[in-house]
């Protein structure tokens, strides 16, 4: 496939085509004037969509930009919030690849896979406020040449901080709701195009559980600057993020059965129960703990059954600070220069009230943390030389990221009162686990023509990356050290679009990627044990993928449309193989296990029906399966996993949308649909042919209506009504929290929240 590749390339690379000018694709429309629900990649060379401002602003604020995008095409978006920032829950999956095999920008600042451990960027939630991004966009394949990202074997989503432009003004916004749901954001934006402007912006939100006991919420604080000098353009970043969220509890399919939808953690409110269940759980020998209260017996209070059914309370605490400098240059009238400097600091604690381990005041449990400091400092650069008909660009990426991950575990004062709050940081541990530190270099580049030709366009191209990793102990034993490398310097992309007339074209491409390794304890090669460690440093291979994708697109003035099929081969696939519950946090043994298939079909449009309505539809079929059994290293089958569904990785995907705007008046009613999605890697929960191993389908509906109060300011005064999961229905939300199991139940699902509404006052002076 390379040497075709190669061939390829260089065949179409020796064709430099008559200079002529050429008139770019349109840019997307941030301020949502366009009218378009979607905006559809027009020019592009491969599956692509953006979404502009005014398509978050009329959901919920506060929602992720990732609930924004799970009405596109074969976009799998899960959370337990009703925002879907909730990041022990939230889930993207585009394609069948997860959300670690994605790649995430902001601005260009590369964003990691977003992963909970935190080893390698930041969730988008903590980046940026989603009143400050003005377009986002997803390429269902495995995106452009340039992404900085070493990780998106499937798709790309890139987000872009909004460019104010239209002078000196504020803009506010309240929003109170269900669960005591406060928040509140303003921004102060100043300067005109083409002038020095920015902006600054500061935001706070709060709420309850909506179920259990616990808050979820914290506070950001946004600016950016461009300058220009001369010719040349300087921007500037900075963010700075505070968040802190109480856990809901991880359940399985028999504690939903037997528990409801609705079970939850003690939390703070049950301290003295939850004491009473883990000394229950030690008399039974069930944690492995010292007995401390043998007179508590060993009978389990109703309805628990075991000390996994709920834990005291566990928590998410993360701070992080992003700053970002970059400078775009014309070199003569050819050629433009970019070049961006950016730094991200992560502190963060994952805190889980542990009923396996005591504390040494004589409390049956103890809070367990993994702990997450991380400093990434790095620097992305391209220089485009516009040669008429063939636009050539090279860029590269380099970056540096000093990790350190740690397992602690901090003593409850008494058994009467915690002494301590799981939304505070831990302070002063009893015990140190483990304690690991990471060195991460990351080099890459790239090569690109687009070349235009007419109504055709071609993009040929290629990137390379490659990625040493290292770790060193703190505290001896426990985990592995070591140095793992992975390159891949020639990673093809082909392309091409054809317009047949002004409005239909045509697209087709094929593009090869590799994901590199990760360092982190708690996934990827360093999640094993020192002797597992050493036996894959030498054969583990990374994985890869070739995506080939094929469609038209469809464009008026009163429709926008896309249908594309797409066929992938992901290959070296990477299983960690855990022992024990996945809260625990035993080893884990990674190995390559064969390949995946991949063929779909996806469709979108808009349609404007006339008098401010319009209609968005999409719709998705997937079939994604294991191209092989899980087998050890003698041969023997350790999962029949041949044909069988990717786990989490639905059929069908179906989502529908009705919108309204007037000059005051304006809503919109969505409708989610997505089918069966499997939990194990056999697809089944009692023996290997029972079918039996997934969450059944389910249809979620959103509605949003406001009216618009023109008093003469800067812009009008809004009341916004929200509603989220309208008809309150109950259903599992995440899977997968806890990882996937070759057959059985598990403790991995989380359940969706129900029914909510909000109401929000927004303004603009």
């Amino acid at each position: 496939m390379r040497i075709i590749t190669i061939l390829l390339l260089s065949s179409v690379a020796l064709y430099v085509a008559p200079v002529r000018a050429q008139d770019a694709a349109p840019a997307a429309d941030e301020s949502g004037e366009s009218g378009e629900i979607v905006v559809i990649g027009r020019g592009e060379t491969r599956q692509v969509q953006e979404l502009n401002a005014q398509d978050l602003a009329v959901l919920t604020p506060g929602t992720s930009p990732l609930k924004a995008i799970e009405k596109l095409p074969s976009v799998n978006f899960q959370s337990a919030d009703p925002f879907g920032n909730y990041e022990w829950s939230t889930r993207v999956t585009i394609r069948g690849f997860n959300q670690n095999q994605l790649g995430f920008n902001l601005d260009g600042i590369p964003l990691g896979d977003m992963t909970y451990g935190n080893n390698n960027g930041l969730h988008i939630s903590r980046a940026i406020a989603p009143e400050n991004i003005g377009i986002t966009r997803v390429a269902q394949g495995s995106g452009s040449l340039g992404t900085q990202s070493t990780n998106n074997l499937g798709g790309t989503l890139e987000f872009f901080s909004l460019d104010p432009k239209d002078g000196l003004g504020a803009d506010a916004s309240l929003t109170y709701g269900s669960e005591n749901t406060m928040r509140a954001f303003g921004r102060v934006q100043f300067g005109e195009a083409g002038q020095a402007r920015g902006f600054v912006s500061g935001m706070w939100q709060t709420a309850d559980k909506w179920k259990g006991d616990g808050k979820q919420g914290g506070w950001m604080v946004n600016a950016k600057a461009i300058i220009p000098l001369g010719g040349a353009e300087l921007d500037a970043y900075f963010s700075r993020s505070d968040r802190a969220e109480q856990d809901y509890q991880d359940l399985s399919l028999g504690m939903i059965q037997r528990l409801g939808y609705n079970w939850d953690n003690f939390g703070p409110k049950n301290y003295a129960l939850a004491v009473q269940v883990a000394d229950i759980a030690t008399n039974r020998g069930e944690t492995g703990a010292t007995v401390l209260n043998p007179a508590a017996g060993t009978t389990y209070p109703a309805p628990i059954a075991t000390a996994d059914d709920a834990y005291y309370d566990a928590s998410g605490l993360r701070k992080d600070t992003i700053a970002a400098v970059g400078l775009k240059a014309p070199l003569g009238d050819a050629l433009t220069f970019r070049i961006k400097g950016y730094y991200h600091e992560n502190d963060g604690q994952g805190t889980w009230g542990t009923p396996y381990v005591a504390s040494p005041t004589g409390v049956p449990m103890a809070v367990r943390t993994t702990e997450y400091d991380l400093k990434r400092t790095g620097v992305f650069t391209s220089l485009n030389a516009d040669l008429g008909a063939n636009a050539v660009t090279v860029g590269g990426w380099y970056e540096s990221n000093d990790f350190n991950q740690a397992r602690r575990f901090y003593a409850y004062a008494s058994r009467t009162a915690p002494g301590l709050s799981h939304r505070n940081f831990m302070t002063n541990p009893f015990f140190t686990q483990w304690d690991i530190d990471f060195t991460t270099k990351t080099l890459q580049y790239y090569v690109q023509d687009k070349i235009s030709l007419g109504d055709t366009t071609i993009n040929i191209g290629w990137k390379g990356f490659q990625v040493k990793n290292e770790a060193t102990a703190n505290v001896a034993g426990g985990r592995p050290v070591g140095k793992i490398r992975s390159k891949d310097w020639f990673q093809p992309h082909v392309g091409v679009a054809h317009k047949f007339n002004g409005n239909l074209e045509a697209f087709a491409g094929f593009t090869q990627a590799t994901r590199a390794f990760t360092s982190s304890v708690t996934s990827g090669p360093y999640s094993t044990t020192q002797a597992g460690f050493d036996a894959i440093t030498g054969t583990l291979k990374p994985e890869e993928s070739d995506t080939f994708e094929l469609g038209a697109r469809y464009n008026t003035a009163k429709f926008n449309g896309t249908i594309g099929v797409y066929h992938v081969n992901f290959r070296n696939r990477l299983l960690g193989i855990t022992t024990g519950a996945g809260i625990v946090g035993n080893p884990a043994v990674l190995q390559n296990v064969g390949s995946v298939r991949a063929i779909g079909f996806e469709a979108a449009g808009d349609f404007k029906l006339g008098g401010g309505l319009s209609v968005f539809a999409s719709y998705s079929y997937n079939d994604t399966t294991y191209q092989d059994d899980v087998v050890n290293a003698l041969g023997t089958v350790l999962a029949a996993t041949k044909g069988k569904t990717v786990v989490d990785t639905p059929k069908h995907l179906l989502r529908g949308e009705l919108a309204y705007d007037s000059d005051s008046l304006f809503g919109k009613i969505g409708v989610n649909y997505m089918s069966k999605r499997y939990f194990t890697y056999t697809n089944a929960l009692l023996v290997a042919s029972d079918g039996k191993g997934n969450v059944g389908s389910r249809a979620l509906v959103d509605a949003t209506l406001g009216y618009r109060f023109d008093l003469g300011l800067r812009s009008p005064v809004e009341i916004q009504l929200n509603a989220t999961n309208l008809l309150d229905k109950k259903y599992v939300s995440t899977i997968g929290s806890n990882g996937f199991g070759n057959i059985g139940d598990n403790q991995t699902f989380l359940t969706g929240a129900p029914q909510q509404f909000f109401l929000t006052l927004k303004g603009g002076f």
